[in-house]
C-alpha cells in the first residue's frame, strides 16, 4: 500500500514541477545601444556571472537567414544589408521560440537578456501585443556610446567577423536607424524609470564593473 502510494506521488511530483515551470513567466532585460556599443560582449560576461540566458535578436535573425529552406531568409537578408529593421512578427517569433525552448530544457533558466530588441516603436508595440502577460520586462540595460566609437569598433570587428553589415556604408545607415528609431524606445522606458544606463565608451572591464553593480542591485 505504502509502496503504491509512494509510486503515485513520485509520478505526480515531476508533473507538478512541469506545471509550475509552465506558470513561470520569463524575466526579461532588454539590452539596447548602438551598433558596436559592446552589447554582445557584455552579455557574454553577464551570462558567466549571473543566471541569465543571452538571446541576440540579430544573431537569431542571421541564423534564420542562413537556415536552409527558411521562408523569410531572403527578406531578412535584404533588410540587414540595407540597415533596415526586420518586420516585428519575424523577430518576436524567433525570440519567443528561443525562450520557450530554453525553459523547456531547464526550468531554472527563466531569466533572459534580449540583446538588440525592441529597436523601434513597431517592435515595442508588437512585443506588448504578443507577449503581454507572457513575460515580465524588468528593465532596459542601455549601453551609451558615441556614434564614431561605435563605427570604429564595428569596422575593426568587420575585419574578422564575416558580417555583411560591418562596413562603413551599412554602419552609417544602421546608426541613423538607431538614432531615429531605437533611442526613442530608450527614452520611453526612461520615463517609466526602467532604464539603467552604462557608459559604454570605456574598456570592457570598466563597463562590466558598472553592469555588475546594476545587476547586483536589481537581483
Amino acid at each position: 500500500m505504502i509502496g503504491r502510494l509512494f509510486g503515485v506521488v513520485s509520478q505526480r511530483v515531476p508533473r507538478l514541477f512541469h506545471r509550475l515551470s509552465l506558470m513561470m513567466k520569463p524575466q526579461v532585460v532588454f539590452v539596447l545601444g548602438g551598433p558596436g556599443a559592446g552589447k554582445g560582449t557584455q552579455c557574454s560576461k553577464i551570462v558567466e556571472g549571473f543566471s541569465y540566458t543571452h538571446l541576440s535578436a540579430g544573431d537569431l535573425l542571421r541564423e534564420e537567414r542562413a537556415r536552409e529552406g527558411s521562408e523569410v531568409g531572403q527578406l531578412i537578408d535584404t533588410h540587414i544589408k540595407e540597415g533596415k529593421i526586420v518586420p516585428v512578427e519575424i523577430t518576436i517569433k524567433l525570440l519567443r521560440t528561443a525562450m520557450e525552448d530554453t525553459m523547456q530544457k531547464d526550468e531554472k533558466k527563466f531569466r533572459f537578456l534580449i540583446d538588440g530588441f525592441p529597436r523601434n516603436e513597431d517592435n515595442l508595440q508588437g512585443w506588448n501585443t504578443v507577449m503581454e502577460g507572457q513575460a515580465d520586462v524588468k528593465f532596459v540595460l542601455f549601453f551609451d556610446c558615441s556614434n564614431e566609437v561605435c563605427i570604429q569598433r564595428c569596422l575593426e570587428r568587420g575585419k574578422s567577423s564575416g558580417r555583411t553589415d560591418d562596413n562603413r556604408e551599412s554602419l552609417e545607415k544602421r546608426i541613423q536607424t538607431y538614432l531615429q528609431s531605437t533611442r526613442p524606445i530608450v527614452d520611453q522606458y526612461a520615463k517609466l524609470g526602467k532604464v539603467r544606463t552604462v557608459d559604454a565608451s570605456r574598456c570592457v572591464d570598466e563597463v562590466f564593473a558598472d553592469v555588475k553593480a546594476i545587476l547586483d542591485k536589481e537581483g
